[in-house]
């Protein structure tokens, strides 16, 4: 038996088995959500209406189809409190993906710049909060924000202010919260570019008579780009949908679409409304997406 053969059935479930995983973990549980966002909500459970009974028969399911409807889609477009979430969540995860990737690219660059030996030991720095839960650190930034809080005591102590600022409620203690849960997603991508990089290509620059500013804007900077758009959408898209840290961090008076999507299903007990803002939440996610991958493409030819 050639070795074709033994390989063959091996290297053909391998090449199946990723799009199995996204079917059965990311289309069947996407047509749920879909079919719930279709539906009326009602008092029962589940709570809403209708309910598919596969054993109704046929003309129960036609039934069941013929009273779905995107009532639901509507409604988010004509009630501001959803266009507001929604613009208040992409502005507010532009604004904290461009912090981490002004603040994230220095560093990034740094450890890639560094002595072999010493760049684990950056990587490591790097990856140390990992080590704590999620929920843990921000209840430490909380503790840290609070009135009497370090931050405040470390403020009055080098007199750069005269009484206690308020951190807690407000935008920026939510700036700080994502930017410093988020800054290892945007420096290990941009590490990782940086660190294939070839020395000789900036050296190249410099015989050449390039200063360093422009060394860095037209060698640096182009080369980085794959690491710069993996880093921004690991930052973009779960920021988008942020839960955890607006809703202890920030203040209560304008909710992101994540605190949105929990009112919805778990106070309001509106699971249809809350299932269609979760659809359009994942269709406008998928535009950062397909620039993404439009812009690869693009590269990949230009390389060629």
């Amino acid at each position: 038996m050639s070795s074709r053969r033994i390989f063959a059935k091996p290297a053909r479930f391998a090449a199946i088995a990723p799009y199995g995983w996204m079917v059965l973990f990311f289309l069947v549980p996407f047509g749920f959500v879909l079919k719930i966002s279709l539906s009326q909500t009602a008092i029962a459970q589940p709570p809403y209406e209708p309910v598919f009974d596969l054993t109704a028969g046929w003309d129960a399911l036609k039934a069941a189809f013929a009273a779905l409807s995107a009532d639901n889609f509507k409604l988010l477009g004509s009630d501001d409190i959803y266009i507001f979430a929604y613009v208040r969540s992409l502005t507010v995860a532009l604004t904290a993906t461009a912090l981490l990737l002004l603040i994230g690219y220095p560093i990034a660059y740094g450890m890639a710049r560094l002595p072999q030996r010493w760049q684990a030991v950056a990587m490591v720095l790097v990856i140390v909060p990992f080590w704590t839960s999620f929920l843990i650190r921000i209840y430490a930034w909380i503790n840290i924000l609070q009135h009497d809080g370090l931050l405040n005591q470390v403020l009055l102590a080098l007199h750069l202010v005269s009484q206690p600022v308020v951190w807690l409620s407000t935008d920026t203690a939510m700036y700080i919260g994502i930017v410093y849960s988020y800054l290892p997603f945007m420096i290990l991508p941009l590490y990782a570019t940086l660190a294939k990089m070839e020395p000789v290509l900036e050296e190249a620059a410099a015989d050449l008579g390039a200063p360093p500013w422009r060394v860095f804007w037209l060698v640096t900077f182009p080369l980085s780009l794959p690491g710069v758009g993996a880093g921004v959408l690991l930052c973009f898209i779960p920021i988008v949908g942020e839960f955890v840290i607006p809703d202890l961090l920030a203040g209560s008076n304008a909710l992101m679409i994540g605190q949105t999507l929990w009112l919805e299903f778990f106070t309001n007990k509106d699971w249809p409304v809350a299932s269609a803002a979760a659809i359009v939440l994942l269709v406008v996610l998928l535009v950062p997406l397909l620039l993404y991958e439009r812009l690869q493409k693009r590269q990949l030819e230009q390389g060629r």
